[in-house]
């Protein structure tokens, strides 16, 4: 537990900074490396599950996407559908390359395509949504990490210490009904004090809505890694973070959370009709 808080906090308060800050250029590459790594730790996975996907392709699939969504922001003509349509092709197209065994094939294709999509397309979103046009993106991508974190603290203290009733046995037995339920209360309040410090222009029902989505997304996220992870007899994706794991161990909650959030933010003035 000590081990987990010492890391923690450095690692939070790094988070906030790299959010906080203005230069594109900064933020670009906390998100490539982020991705590059939870990439190399879904690959690791993978292959310990019996799925051995082309981890190049891989590498330079999640690249693609990541810097076509900061391209996007400057208009320039390439855009992440752009990059989805040469990952689309070109994946396919390489894969044939660099295996003879058809079956080999169809696993390394499956694979290399679901580490893509799971995570590096999910987690790129966090671009335009931190330099939204509404100006807002900073505030949203401190509500993000605000309502995870303290979802992820609330589940974990009271699921320790109260939990009974299992939430998904079999994919993650340490977790609960109890603890997801204080998770997602914990997360309503967090925001809704986040709205009241530091965010007083945002309605009170779309900062709610947003906590909401983002708690059951981000279960939804870890529930995910998990069962890729018991697939493969892991307890963690990785020994990146020590007491936490990997990197995609910390960022399997934004990985469905981000996307969520992006969709609710942009589809908020038709939702009001």
């Amino acid at each position: 537990m000590k081990l987990r808080i010492l890391t923690g906090l450095p690692l939070a308060f790094a988070v906030v900074y790299l959010i906080v800050q203005e230069r594109e250029w900064v933020f670009a590459l906390a998100v490539l490396v982020t991705v590059e790594i939870s990439l190399h730790e879904f690959f690791f996975v993978s292959e310990r599950a019996g799925l051995r996907g082309w981890a190049i392709l891989g590498y330079a699939g999640g690249g693609l996407l990541c810097l076509s969504q900061f391209a996007a922001l400057h208009r320039t003509g390439f855009s992440e559908s752009a990059a989805l349509v040469l990952i689309v092709v070109g994946v396919p197209a390489l894969g044939l390359l660099l295996v003879s065994n058809l079956k080999e094939y169809f696993v390394g294709l499956a694979s290399t395509l679901l580490g893509i999509f799971f995570v590096a397309f999910t987690f790129s979103w966090i671009v335009p949504l931190r330099f939204a046009e509404s100006g807002e993106g900073r505030n949203l991508v401190l509500l993000l990490f605000a309502v995870i974190w303290s979802e992820d603290i609330f589940a974990y203290v009271v699921g320790r210490f109260a939990g009974r009733t299992p939430l998904a046995k079999r994919i993650s037995p340490r977790k609960t009904v109890e603890g997801a339920i204080a998770g997602l209360v914990g997360a309503v309040l967090v925001a809704l004090g986040f709205k009241h410090w530091f965010w007083q222009t945002a309605g009170q029902k779309t900062v709610i809505l947003i906590a909401v989505l983002i708690a059951v997304a981000g279960q939804a996220g870890d529930l995910v890694e998990s069962a890729l992870k018991r697939a493969a007899d892991l307890k963690d994706s990785g020994a990146i973070l020590p007491g936490h794991g990997g990197m995609l161990d910390r960022i399997d909650s934004l990985l469905f959370g981000i996307p969520t959030v992006w969709l609710v933010w942009n589809l908020k003035d038709f939702l009001r009709r």
